[in-house]
This record gives C-alpha cells, sequence and structure tokens, in this order.
C-alpha cells in the first residue's frame, strides 16, 4: 500500500514533502506534543539512533501538531537533527490513521496517537506500529530495520 502523501512546514517554516525521500527508506514519527516527557523521551531516542539510521539509508522525520515554533524550540533544546513537521490541522495524522480516539488516565479523548511508519523508497507502507510507547520503541524499529 502507498504512502499517504504530504506536505507540510518544518520548523523553519520550509515546505518538506514525502517525495522529497523519494528513494530512500523514511521513518515518520507521529507524537502528540513537542517537550511533554514522553515525545521528549522518544524524540531523543531517534536523536541518539539518527547516525546509525542514517548510515543504513534511513531518513527520519517527527509529525505533531505543534506550531512551526513550537518545533524550532523542542529542536533546538533537545539538539534534534532531523526536521519536525507541523501538522495542524491533523490532516496527515489522519490519513495515516495516527489521530483518534485514544485513552488517557482511563478516559477517552480524541487526539494523536503516536504511531510510527516506515516508507520504502518506492513510497510504499513497509511497517506500521500503532499506539507504541515512548520508551523502548526505537530500540524495536531498530532491530526490526538494521537487525541492531
Amino acid at each position: 500500500m502507498g504512502a499517504s502523501d504530504f506536505t507540510l512546514l518544518d520548523q523553519d517554516r520550509n515546505l518538506v514533502s514525502l517525495s522529497d525521500f523519494s528513494g530512500r527508506r523514511l521513518v515518520v514519527f507521529f507524537y502528540p506534543k513537542a517537550m511533554t516527557p514522553g515525545c521528549t523521551v522518544e524524540a531523543c531516542d531517534f536523536r541518539d539512533s539518527y547516525e546509525e539510521l542514517l548510515a543504513a539509508g534511513v531518513a527520519v522525520v517527527g509529525v505533531s501538531p505543534d506550531p512551526p515554533e513550537d518545533l524550532a524550540r523542542f529542536r533546538e533544546k533537545d539538539n534534534l537533527p532531523f526536521p519536525l513537521l507541523s501538522d495542524g490541522d491533523h490532516a496527515v495524522a489522519e490519513a495515516y490513521g495516527a489521530w483518534g480516539v485514544k485513552k488517557l488516565y482511563g478516559k477517552e479523548t480524541v487526539g494523536l496517537i503516536r504511531s510510527t511508519f516506515v516508507v520504502g523508497p518506492d513510497g510504499e507502507l513497509e511497517r506500521e506500529y500503532r499506539n507504541v510507547r515512548a520508551k523502548g520503541h526505537v530500540g524495536r524499529l531498530k532491530r526490526d530495520l538494521l537487525g541492531a
């Protein structure tokens, strides 16, 4: 199945599209809110594995509903080397199935569901990780993709 195309603003207000990564594997991780504890853990795990992923030909982008200026602060504060994309109307999250009903402290809410997708060099969706935990998720992804 083909991955849903997107064009979103990054933390510097540059347009970034799925097609920019054509010919490469791309990890797209959706996270609920910049600079919150869980999202920081997940983003820093991707940061700490970024060079290893890049060396294996895998690019990484993070997507959240946050505005670009919040993403810029998040990126700078935690020294994140990959683009952070603003999906303010959550249309891309919806297209990937990463927006919907979730349980938070026993209460149902509607919002972003922490999820990660691997898009192959041909634009096809290779893997889907839905409703993942912030901690330990990147290790599982690396084992699946790199055998690491």
